[in-house]
């Protein structure tokens, strides 16, 4: 009999029950015990979809309060110092001011570093590791969680992240330390774990080791080597370990070499991997086929798919594999069966975590009793394959023709950026250190009630749109009075950056329950872009028309980066991503010069996602990197040489793509820098990034007030690496997420940072 196996599920709920328990308890509206109820039904909930689904192995430990690294951390005892002064470790106050910071009277503890999880969306807690560290076990979590789904009769396979992962995903507290050379006192932790979860009746557990499909060197291999040899010796437990995102590659020996009883292998990101490993797989050795895209909406083709299937149980047998997702499925919204608005032929042509499981056990049911016992369900795929193909709302033949009218005078400014600057000067009359912020305001509990009202036709357009233009209104007055350069509108009249562009582009479609995690309580709705993209009708003109309207002040026009609205959506896969994104390229070109011609000469094109599309192997990224600024450029480059293009990009190692990042030819970038505390300017520094910078000194992720005094030392910090002539001061993202009563006075106290530093340049 074939088993299935799941990687993991959304946190999240179906109905975001978990954002909603989460800002509950922030806010003091909830308490701990309703709090960890909502958890505890999460939990069973999702064990219970997954069991009545068919799934032979259901995993535990994949729920989090706010990030799978981070209670890894509290499990491994990693507390940084600054947090001794919380006295209880597994206390949730201390666990959420690691990932959000907490101010309590004197006591102001910024949060840990946030950066992106490999080349996803999903944000994680960088651990921070001493020279010295010593680990313990600290924390039950992944015990306590085995034990209540054996409690209600669900066996499960718990999930860690890999030991040599976690080290490899951290950053060290001192110059001079390496996170890897605390790998045996890691390891120690971990076989502690391991017997502890064997005594509570744990079999299996899942290893998450997604560094095997990165770039290796000598210290990495023999990390891995060391860690299993060590660990393989808790004999009465088995180990899998899980690797995704990509193929081995040239770890691939190293990986099915390792001392554990099963690999799993990402079969959607790299199917060509499969061949080779089949001939070099040692005998009893057992092998996980992720074959149901954990990260993507559509259909599985289940007859490719069981080809694939029965190729590795030729080699194989049927007792040494195991069918699962390519990856977790927290990447994944919930439930298809939730969107009763999307048309019946979009709607045939997805699957969502739910239906996902569905399709494993279909594959199940066709590799134990052949193809006619699931009928239904493989003509049901067959139908999605052929209509996608041959439906005409997947090509636009206008769309086609404009991308071949592209020539290379479309990439490329007039003039570089030196001649710019001082047209832009003359232009736009900014003074040394000119302030601003990256885009939105707070979308308070009114704002989205009277969106709420509009989309349910109780409120209309007419109505609503004079109640966003009071609030643009308010907020052009308020950043006037708090002595900002440069004003935005607010975006209010925007639910997501990238939905709101989506949802006025065709060839996009949009769900009403699709939720992704994108950090803590954070969700997206990636959309759907399932044909050509155009942009039919100008999306933003009008609101930053209007805020221009009513300042003498310049407003920097608002637009989502054409790689940012790919990355965030759930992307059609019947052609290169490359060619997706040019088409959205064309579109926010279009866009840019509307807004020039109505006055607006600066305009943020936000590409926040452009290292996040970065393979993850070297030698595949020149190519991306190439299309990526191409497509940049392509979107920002009609305008004339005193409109200002700005952008910004946030929680991302920059380092190895900081070159394309000034191919991009921007004339500012505004970057995330305040919880490193400005450590990412040191690779702005060594490559002389040529435009102005941003550097972010106010973390809008926390609920932390950020004093004028700590702002003035991050902007000395940035003037000792940017010329003050090419410095700016701004958050380091976003400020929608935030209530008014934070952002006003830590605003205030940028806009004071900035004009002190200003004043001790003219003395």
């Amino acid at each position: 009999m074939a088993v299935t196996a799941n990687l993991g599920y959304p946190r999240l709920g179906a109905k975001r029950e978990l954002k909603w328990a989460l800002e509950g308890y922030w806010s003091g509206k909830l308490g701990a015990v309703d709090l960890l109820k909502t958890g505890k039904e999460l939990r069973l909930a999702h064990w219970r979809v997954q069991q009545e689904a068919g799934i032979d192995i259901i995993p535990s430990n994949d729920f989090s309060f706010y990030d799978q690294v981070l209670d890894t951390t509290c499990m491994v005892g990693a507390i940084p110092q600054r947090y001794s002064c919380l006295e209880n470790p597994a206390d949730l106050d201390l666990y959420f001011a690691m990932a959000r910071g907490t101010q309590q009277g004197s006591l102001n503890l910024p949060a840990m570093e946030m950066t992106k999880w490999f080349d996803t969306n999903y944000h994680y807690l960088v651990p921070e590791i001493e020279k010295d560290q010593v680990f313990r076990f600290a924390s039950a979590k992944v015990i306590d969680e085995f034990v209540e789904a054996k409690g209600l009769g669900i066996h499960t396979r718990p999930i860690l992240l890999g030991p040599v992962s976690y080290l490899l995903l951290s950053k060290s507290s001192s110059p001079e330390g390496v996170p890897l050379d605390t790998l045996p006192s890691l390891i120690s932790v971990y076989t502690e774990i391991l017997q502890r979860l064997s005594a509570a009746g744990a079999d299996w557990v899942q290893m998450d080791e997604p560094c095997l499909v990165l770039d290796p060197d000598e210290n990495t291999r023999a990390a891995y080597s060391y860690a299993y040899s060590q660990l393989s010796q808790v004999t009465d437990v088995r180990l899998m370990v899980a690797t995704y995102f990509g193929g081995l590659g040239e770890n691939l020996s190293l990986a099915v070499h390792l001392p554990v009883a099963g690999l799993h292998i990402d079969l959607v990101r790299a199917p060509q991997q499969l061949e080779n490993i089949l001939t070099v797989l040692p005998a009893e050795k057992i092998l996980s086929l992720g074959v149901v895209d954990g990260r993507n909406v559509w259909r599985n083709d289940l007859d490719a798919t069981l080809a694939q299937i029965q190729q590795t149980v030729s080699a194989l047998g049927m007792d040494r594999i195991q069918l699962a997702p390519s990856c977790s499925l927290m990447f994944s919204p919930h439930d298809l069966d939730l969107e009763t608005e999307l048309d019946a032929e979009l709607h045939s042509w997805l699957a969502f975590a739910r239906q996902k499981l569905d399709e494993l056990a279909a594959l199940k049911q066709a590799v134990d009793d052949g193809i006619e016992i699931v009928a239904e369900a493989f003509s049901a795929s067959r139908e999605a394959a052929k209509s996608r193909r041959e439906s005409p709302r997947t090509h636009n033949l206008q769309v086609r023709k404009q991308l071949d009218a592209v020539d290379q005078s479309m990439l490329r400014r007039e003039n570089e950026y030196k001649v710019r600057k001082s047209a832009q000067a003359e232009k736009l009359s900014l003074p040394l250190l000119p302030t601003t912020t990256i885009g939105s305001f707070p979308q308070t509990p009114e704002i989205r009630a009277h969106r709420s009202a509009k989309n349910k036709g109780s409120l209309p357009q007419d109505e609503y749109d004079v109640l966003m233009k009071m609030e643009i209104a308010r907020t052009i007055r308020l950043q006037e009075d708090m002595g900002l350069d440069v004003l935005v509108h607010g975006e209010f009249e925007r639910t997501d950056m990238v939905e709101y562009f989506g949802e006025r582009l065709t060839g996009i479609a949009f769900t009403q329950h699709g939720w992704v995690q994108s950090y803590g309580s954070r969700g997206v709705r990636p959309p759907i872009i399932f044909g050509d993209v155009a942009r039919p009708v100008p999306m933003t003109v009008e609101w930053s028309a209007y805020a221009q309207s009513l300042t003498s002040k310049p407003i920097k026009g608002m637009l989502t980066g054409p790689v940012t609205i790919l990355e965030w959506s759930f992307v059609r896969d019947d052609q290169p991503r490359a060619l997706t994104c040019r088409q959205i390229a064309l579109a926010i070109r279009e866009e840019t010069l509307d807004l020039e011609r109505a006055g607006i000469h600066i305009i943020q094109i936000d590409e926040p996602a452009f290292r996040e599309g970065l393979p993850l192997r070297r030698t595949e990224q020149e190519a991306y990197l190439q299309w990526a600024i191409e497509c940049f450029r392509l979107a920002s480059s009609g305008v004339r040489d005193e409109t200002q293009i700005h952008t910004h990009m946030c929680y991302a190692e920059f380092n190895d793509i900081i070159k394309a990042i000034g191919q991009m030819d921007a004339d500012v970038i505004s970057v995330e820098a305040s919880r490193s505390k400005m450590e990412l300017l040191d690779t702005f520094e060594q490559y002389k990034y040529p435009g102005d910078i941003g550097p972010g000194i106010y973390d809008i992720h926390s609920p932390n007030i950020p004093s004028q005094a700590e702002m003035e030392i991050l902007i000395a910090k940035a003037a000792q690496v940017v010329p003050i002539e090419r410095l700016w001061i701004n958050p380091d993202c976003g400020l929608k997420t935030r209530q008014w009563d934070e952002v006003i006075p830590a605003l205030k106290n940028m806009v004071n940072a900035a004009q002190t530093f200003r004043q001790q340049q003219d003395v």
